[in-house]
């Protein structure tokens, strides 16, 4: 069972006054998302990353291929309150206290108006954002911003969680956070599709990575297989075993 498939997958952005010229941001990607996973898509700037989590996230369409989310096509959104997303850059109402933000948000995953309140309650302890509820979101720092972003992201306790750049202004107790949080998805078999720079956190947390150069897959492994040393049969880090494959990357 996958979580997510793309086959043969193209996109073009179009670009011109015409609009027959344009960006090739993917090319042929061909990738399967095992259910049940801590899953890494990595690669340089550039490479199509975002782009392959919007066609995923029914954000876009694909120029060419098929994308399917959960055993449907991704233009079927009806599976999307099984999804959870958290944005690198969270651009959340500013005058929104957390507990009346969350309570927004569930209301739009379809939640069960009686069990509303006690899901948001419960998120508000995880993230460690129970002490300010209702301090409007204006006063928060970016960690915060990003705690509260993870909350929103599981309200509907999601089948599969994406999340693009998480660790991004959180310290190093809010990683450990996020490490916690990815590790308590994967025992209850949910799926979760992690987007980052940080190679050390996608080393300690996914089983399983893919590499997007140029708009191209070229690589889908194991983490243990990738830090092992084909020369040597030892222990290698992450980004040694990456430098290689990033090489001739467009700037």
């Amino acid at each position: 069972m996958t979580a997510a498939t793309f086959e043969n997958v193209g996109k073009v952005y179009p670009a011109g006054w015409s609009r027959r010229r344009g960006t090739q941001a993917v090319n042929s990607v061909t990738l399967r998302i095992p259910e049940g996973v801590v899953f890494g898509l990595l690669g340089p700037n550039r490479a199509g990353k975002t782009t392959l989590v919007k066609l995923l996230l029914a954000l876009g369409r694909p120029t060419t291929g098929t994308v399917i989310r959960l055993d449907r096509p991704a233009a079927d959104i009806s599976t999307l309150a099984r999804v959870g997303y958290m944005h690198e850059n969270q651009h959340f109402p500013r005058y929104l206290g957390a507990r009346e933000l969350l309570r927004f948000y569930a209301a739009l995953t379809l939640m069960k108006p009686e069990t509303i309140a006690a899901r948001v309650n419960e998120l508000l302890q995880l993230v460690g954002l129970a002490d300010r509820p209702d301090e409007p979101i204006s006063r928060f720092s970016k960690g915060m911003i990003q705690r509260l972003g993870l909350a929103q992201a599981l309200l509907n306790d999601p089948d599969l969680l994406v999340l693009d750049e998480p660790t991004e202004g959180l310290d190093l107790v809010g990683r450990a956070l996020l490490r916690e949080v990815i590790a308590g998805r994967k025992a209850k078999g949910k799926t979760v599709l992690l987007v980052s720079h940080v190679l050390s956190e996608v080393e300690q947390t996914c089983d399983r990575v893919a590499v997007i150069v140029n708009g191209s897959i070229v690589k889908d492994a194991s983490v243990a297989d990738l830090v092992r040393d084909p020369k040597t049969g030892g222990r290698r880090s992450l980004e040694e075993a990456l430098r290689p494959l990033y090489e001739g990357a467009r700037p």
